[in-house]
């Protein structure tokens, strides 16, 4: 009976085990947890919100307007949460707080037009091989009209999930 406990007792550890080494390869090369530290992405992205990463690189096709990305910022490496705006060859400008690609208005309901009111920024054309991105928080974001277009080599993760 002892026996029999103590090999009970070492499956339970070695399933165990097997158990921790499945979830910690996981957060490490496949599934990232992270939290949300500034309030440029506000309303979508609170401060303090919860995102999960795929730790694999989106294929350069499949950025589309209006996507929320995750990528390298070129400013300071850290890993950053935007919107996407445009892709390579589109004209990007805002006009007295109103977003225009390709001379077309976009509607933003997400973005408080009275905190940016009197903002003008362009145009410009995103360069091939490039995305622009904005934060939801025009008034508080540092995004792609401060550091231009973001290279697609930059973007190392896809977002999976955003908690609030």
């Amino acid at each position: 009976m002892g026996y029999r406990g103590s090999t009970e007792t070492r499956g339970r550890t070695t399933a165990v085990i097997i158990f921790l080494v499945l979830v910690l390869g996981l957060r490490i090369w496949v599934v990232e947890p992270l939290t949300v530290s500034s309030t440029s992405m506000e309303p979508t992205g609170l401060s303090g919100s919860t995102i999960f990463l795929l730790k694999t690189s989106p294929p350069p096709d499949t950025f589309t307007a209006g996507q929320l990305v995750v990528f390298q910022s070129p400013e300071d490496g850290h890993t950053t949460l935007k919107r996407v705006i445009a892709v390579g060859g589109q004209h990007v400008s805002i006009e007295d707080a109103i977003l225009y690609v390709d001379n077309v208005r976009i509607d933003e309901p997400f973005v408080d037009h009275s905190r940016i009111d009197g903002t003008y920024f362009g145009p410009v054309t995103v360069p091939e091989g490039h995305v622009f991105v904005l934060g939801d928080n025009r008034a508080l974001s540092i995004d792609s009209r401060e550091f231009g277009a973001v290279p697609l080599k930059n973007f190392t993760a896809t977002l999976l999930w955003l908690q609030n």
